[in-house]
């Protein structure tokens, strides 16, 4: 099974993957912490010193690197999809699942870890809401794609996850 999690910044990706995977049986990959190990410096620090369009070449290369696998479970930034062709290479060699949460939740989520998120570390609590909306309006065609989409209003669990999987199988 090859699954990519999708969603914006703050819906969840990094822990539904978790649990997700070591619930199938399947290896998992944060694109993120990949990028991370294998560039050495944290993801503010390579928006810093060698800027995004460096970040997003390499997670589309890191992308497709991982997705040769025969089964994973891969944890995708929330731009991935809107990059390159990264979005087709995804629906091509496996199944994607758009974490969708509602606005609020993303909201609160971000302003508690703005820090360790460079789009928006240095963005005043009052300007994260409209950030997000605009950027979730850039984004969102791309997200619709997925193959699968999970809203925070299903109550979510890992049953809904095997569920929806099954269902699109």
């Amino acid at each position: 099974m090859k699954i990519f999690l999708l969603g914006f910044m703050g819906a969840g990706k990094s822990y539904w993957g978790k649990q997700l995977a070591e619930h199938l049986k399947l290896p998992f990959y944060d694109l993120d912490d990949v990028i991370v190990e294998s560039e050495e410096m944290s993801i503010s620090d390579i928006f810093a010193t060698k800027g995004e369009d460096y970040f997003r070449q390499k997670e589309s290369f890191w992308l497709r690197e991982l997705s040769e696998g025969d089964d994973f479970l891969i944890s995708c930034g929330g731009g991935v999809p809107c990059f390159q062709d990264n979005m087709d290479v995804m629906n091509e060699r496996g199944t994607t699942i758009w974490l969708n949460p509602e606005l609020p939740v993303i909201v609160d989520r971000l302003k508690r870890k703005k820090a360790k998120r460079p789009l928006i570390a240095d963005l005043p609590d009052d300007e994260i809401l409209a950030f997000v909306e605009k950027k979730l309006a850039e984004r969102q065609p791309f997200y619709q794609q997925a193959q699968i989409t999970i809203a925070e209003t299903d109550n979510v669990t890992l049953d809904t996850f095997t569920k929806r999987l099954n269902d699109n199988a």
